[in-house]
């Protein structure tokens, strides 16, 4: 078997890996509160019948533009009911597309084997593998969005097409101010800036072409706050948006923790983006720039990355998912640099395939651990699913053993092995343990209990989003908050550590965050 035929085999069974990897156990866990927000703002859309102001407990929410809600009822819509399953399933389309583009712009210049491991990279890099993919936030949708816009504006250049390359690219800027509002523009701005300098073009950022472009952002999303307006103001939709984008700066945690943040940011992105980010070492070159030179593409993927990334490296309060849209650019250069590292950088290639062999090692004898853990036996068919994941483990790591240039799409396979494992042994011992399914239950019933009754949120009791999306969904109706003129007949939800002895209590609810409890009840009659 020859590398052609070797590579179209470890293709075909990666694909087949994906699935179960991805797909297994992936509505078990309950809403993190972000999910909650999400799907709380598309099913009150639905339920209100308003698909143009997005609101929370009826009233109007700020924090993002409503496409990504919109996508979600799609989804919903199509698939026909409201849970964590299907609200999680916008994030593996957009997983799947996002790698898909990420191997389609690549194969062209550096063939179909290097696209297809960095869309794997992609897909199995830590962070995505075991968080992000299990979760229905917009960050993924978002990121490959901008992704896209890059490679608008790269292609376009090298077309030397300015008009498409700029209504192109501020249609995705539009698309991705709808989706999270001012990163998009921001990203736009500074690619523009960067790459229109570095090519001595800067002039045309003012020519006709560019102000074109610039009228699909304006009427993208001025059509949408022109039919906004007709149901609120904007001045405080555009000052939260503001706020949104620029609250983890130094502004709000000091200067202090801003210079610390500065020095533990790479490490910090180094650990969430395992195996892969381990190959940064090979940036640890006196000639990088020299070498990247040699290849405009790569150029442009560390240009784009520089004029970027500093925005989050000095935000203090920064999550991994924000960076995604970087994993391509930086992936790519570490593959381009990955290929003639032993030659050119042997110290940092022999600690690159190091590390990478005793991961091979690790997640092989990881996989026996069930067998012996006392939370894992209570697992369904458990030594057959052991089995099947040692053989393919002990499979793969052969291979890895002999066929020396498919090694690194080897390791993204063990990583997807990894992943079912995960699926099958972690997240039922880790829902049974947490307190989130607590919350979850106990909504439900209090949802399913209280279904035909007003019910409302007592003054500035702090909803958690979780009790939130389970309590509205069981009940489909809408839980607005009541500030006064009290309904002496509703229910209200109270939190009893704020409003004591407001209510008499018949219910509580169960919370994900302080180990507290909520209470629902009815007002205290007056003496």
């Amino acid at each position: 078997m020859n590398d052609q035929q070797r590579n179209k085999l470890l293709y075909i069974l990666s694909i087949l890996l994906l699935f179960p990897a991805l797909l297994i156990n992936l509505g078990l866990m309950t809403f993190i509160d972000d999910e909650g927000i999400r799907t709380l703002v598309a099913l009150e859309m639905k339920l209100s019948g308003n698909y143009i102001t997005p609101t929370l407990h009826g009233e109007f929410y700020y924090n993002k533009p409503p496409l990504f809600n919109w996508i979600l009822l799609g989804y919903f819509k199509l698939l026909g009911q409201i849970n964590e399953f299907n609200t999680r399933i916008p994030t593996l389309v957009s997983l799947l597309g996002f790698a898909a583009t990420v191997f389609y712009c690549f194969r062209k210049k550096y063939g179909t084997y290097t696209a297809f491991v960095l869309a794997m990279t992609l897909i199995t890099c830590g962070r995505i593998l075991f968080w992000d993919s299990l979760l229905g936030l917009i960050d993924i949708t978002f990121s490959w969005l901008v992704f896209v816009q890059f490679m608008v504006i790269y292609q376009q250049f090298q077309r030397r097409n300015w008009l498409w390359l700029f209504a192109l690219s501020y249609l995705c800027t539009a698309l991705g101010f709808m989706l999270k509002g001012l990163p998009a523009v921001v990203f736009q701005g500074f690619t523009l800036l960067a790459y229109f300098i570095y090519q001595k073009e800067f002039k045309r950022l003012f020519y006709w072409q560019h102000f074109l472009g610039g009228m699909v952002f304006v009427l993208v999303v001025g059509a949408y706050y022109a039919v906004y307006v007709q149901y609120n103001g904007l001045d405080t939709v555009f000052q939260t948006l503001f706020t949104e984008s620029s609250k983890r700066t130094a502004v709000q945690f000091g200067w202090w923790r801003t210079f610390l943040h500065l020095f533990t940011f790479p490490f910090e992105m180094v650990y969430h983006f395992i195996p892969w980010s381990i190959m940064i070492l090979y940036l640890l070159r006196r000639d990088l720039w020299k070498v990247l030179q040699q290849d405009n593409f790569m150029v442009y993927c560390a240009l784009i990355f520089l004029a970027n990334i500093w925005v989050y490296w000095a935000s203090v309060e920064v999550y991994p998912r924000y960076l995604l849209m970087f994993c391509p650019l930086l992936f790519g250069i570490f593959l381009h640099l990955h290929q003639n590292a032993a030659v050119q950088q042997p110290w940092a290639a022999k600690v690159v395939n190091g590390f990478m062999a005793i991961s091979v090692v690790l997640m092989v004898l990881t996989l026996t651990i069930p067998l012996f853990l006392p939370q894992t036996q209570s697992t369904p068919y458990l030594y057959l699913k052991s089995g099947v994941l040692l053989l393919l483990a002990g499979g793969l790591a052969y291979l890895y053993r002999y066929w020396q240039p498919q090694r690194l799409l080897i390791i993204a396979m063990l990583l997807l092995v990894g992943r079912i494992a995960f699926n099958w042994f972690v997240l039922p011992n880790r829902n049974a343990n947490d307190y989130g399914d607590a919350c979850r239950k106990s909504s439900i019933e209090a949802g399913e209990r209280f279904r035909n009754q007003d019910l409302y949120i007592y003054r500035k009791t702090g909803m958690q989003w979780t009790n939130s999306i389970y309590l509205t969904n069981t009940r489909g109706k809408i839980i607005p908050v009541k500030m006064e003129k009290m309904d002496p007949k509703a229910l209200y939800i109270v939190d009893p550590a704020r409003y004591f002895n407001a209510v008499d209590s018949v219910s509580e609810l169960k919370v994900r965050h302080g180990r507290r409890h909520f209470i629902i009840g009815t007002l205290k009659a007056k003496r």
